[in-house]
């Protein structure tokens, strides 16, 4: 009994450790994030775009992707966030000598149900708020994709490196960002903050963030997916349902309802050919209440994964 107790009271603890309290596993003395950061974004902005300029060349003959056709421009996009993954798993695993998955979780595995659970909370208001609802209020703007051969190839190209995009994105800022800012102060209001400003700024160039202006860039950048998504993160002590909505996200505007103009063009099954900002904060505005409903109380948490040994947690600073 005594045993049982034991058992069950280390298990209980192993529950309350969330992945931001990974960041005090492994190699973690101040300068360490700093060196990470900096290893990140030169694979990602140097490194990677000059390997966006090189498929730019390779598929186009010139360095000018506006020359590029929907397919060969998504590539060009796409290039830089290989580079920008490898970046993230050289630091956590190289600098901070610690298992990437610690980025998402602080328990033996990810519970990949738990992604597809986030995928399907947010796929689900994506499709009836924002694709048929803009439909019924804006049916002129809508165009079907009849070039359905081209959308068939595209579909598993789109499929793994968006996947590979939103995933890199979710392990940077929700991921390493949150941890690092979690060093400097454990507070949930400044570690929901911090990341959310850092996500806003790379998209603040988004012509969709040009054409809606602040309403579009606080809405649907800042507060959603920025703020609301770390919130969740923090919450929920793990990146799994962050994964699977921002992937639900990108693929349904990449694949499903793209917008003439939008950061990136792409040859999916609907089109549509104006870009509403008001429509678009509102939408996901009532898309969140949404989601949270299908997250927490139409799905339920796997428990059955196992807490993080003792001999991971070790590692000197």
């Amino acid at each position: 009994m005594q045993n049982t107790e034991r058992t069950e009271g280390i298990t209980a603890e192993a529950k309350k450790v969330t992945y931001v309290e990974a960041a005090r596993w492994g190699k973690h003395r101040g300068w360490r994030y700093p060196l990470g950061l900096v290893i990140i974004l030169f694979a990602w902005l140097v490194v990677g775009s000059g390997a966006s300029v090189l498929v730019a060349f390779a598929l186009g003959g010139q360095a000018d992707p506006s020359v590029l056709g929907p397919v060969e421009y998504y590539l060009f996009v796409m290039a830089s966030f290989l580079f920008f993954l490898v970046g993230v798993l050289i630091a956590v695993s190289l600098v901070h000598r610690r298992h990437p998955r610690t980025l998402v979780t602080a328990w033996e595995r990810i519970d990949w149900h738990r992604v597809g659970h986030g995928f399907v909370a947010w796929f689900v208001p994506f499709c009836l708020i924002g694709g048929l609802g803009q439909y019924l209020f804006y049916p002129d703007t809508f165009s079907f994709n009849s070039d359905l051969t081209t959308f068939a190839l595209f579909v598993p190209i789109a499929l793994v490196l968006t996947a590979i995009q939103t995933t890199t994105e979710e392990l940077f800022f929700r991921g390493y960002i949150v941890q690092g800012a979690s060093l400097i102060w454990s507070n949930r209001v400044f570690l929901a903050i911090v990341p959310a400003v850092i996500f806003t700024v790379p998209h603040l160039l988004n012509p969709e963030a040009i054409a809606g202006g602040w309403l579009t860039i606080f809405v649907t950048y800042f507060l959603v997916p920025g703020l609301v998504w770390t919130v969740v993160s923090l919450v929920d002590g793990t990146t799994e349902l962050a994964i699977g909505v921002h992937f639900a996200n990108n693929i349904g505007g990449i694949l499903l309802i793209n917008i003439t103009g939008s950061a990136v063009t792409t040859p999916a099954l609907f089109t549509v050919s104006e870009y509403h900002a008001t429509y678009g904060a509102i939408s996901v505005l009532v898309a969140v209440p949404v989601f949270l409903a299908i997250a927490y109380k139409v799905f339920k948490r796997d428990e059955a994964s196992e807490p993080v040994s003792q001999s991971h947690r070790k590692g000197h600073r």
